[in-house]
């Protein structure tokens, strides 16, 4: 296994399309491709606001995208009917207590937009290890004792960059992202990265910043070295 040297996003010429085998794919937000998930590539990737994606067909997909989602704190918007039942619910709430439970789960998760699908086993199990070494956590939600919602997501030096939610409760992943800002702000942050921007989350008060926007607010915040978990 070999240490990918990932591109400067800054300078890199982003091309719109790709030829693999007999079909095209638009390459307009992808630096690179191939390469293993090591700790090493995990870590360098992320802290560059590079993230894998696993597509199908194609060797490994590390993702810079030209329209980038984020949450700002100060943005978001929760429906009153929300945060009422926040505040009565019988739900509980920790954080990196169940890691691998909540990754496994978010991959079995049916989702009508496909994002799911892209949490292989390899991902798994990279994902794992990077959440052994404090990179990686996640929120779990919980309904006397049973596992029933939380999300997953990755430090990128004093950033969390989200990855993936699930539930199997109403309103148990939407409850595991607020309890997370409400991590997040106790710790200094403002903000968290969101990567795509999704219906959902739009409903929430997300926005998308241009490439290079994303890059300046990740180095600036960086520069904080604020500590998350």
């Amino acid at each position: 296994m070999s240490e990918i040297i990932f591109p400067n996003p800054r300078q890199h010429e982003f091309t719109e399309w790709v030829l693999f085998g007999d079909y095209y794919y638009n390459a307009r937000d992808i630096i690179g491709f191939g390469g293993d998930l090591t700790l090493e590539n995990l870590r360098n990737a992320y802290r560059r606001g590079i993230f894998p994606w696993h597509v199908e067909g194609l060797p490994l997909p590390w993702y810079c995208p030209e329209d980038r989602a984020i949450l700002e704190f100060s943005e978001l918007h929760v429906p009153k009917s929300l945060r009422k039942e926040f505040a009565k619910t019988r739900f509980t709430f920790t954080i990196d207590k169940a890691f691998e439970a909540v990754i496994k789960a978010c991959a079995r998760a049916k989702r009508s937009d496909g994002y799911g699908t892209w949490i292989t086993n390899d991902f798994i199990r990279a994902f794992c290890d990077f959440h052994a070494t404090g990179d990686a956590h996640s929120v779990e939600v919980w309904d006397d004792g049973e596992l029933v919602g939380g999300l997953y997501g990755v430090d990128a030096g004093g950033v969390f960059c989200g990855e993936s939610m699930f539930h199997l409760r109403s309103n148990a992943s939407k409850f595991a992202l607020l309890h997370l800002v409400e991590h997040l702000k106790s710790r200094g942050a403002t903000w968290l990265d969101i990567q795509v921007m999704t219906p959902h989350f739009a409903v929430l008060g997300a926005e998308e910043l241009e490439r290079e926007d994303f890059l300046d607010k990740l180095e600036e915040t960086q520069a904080l070295k604020l500590k998350l978990f």
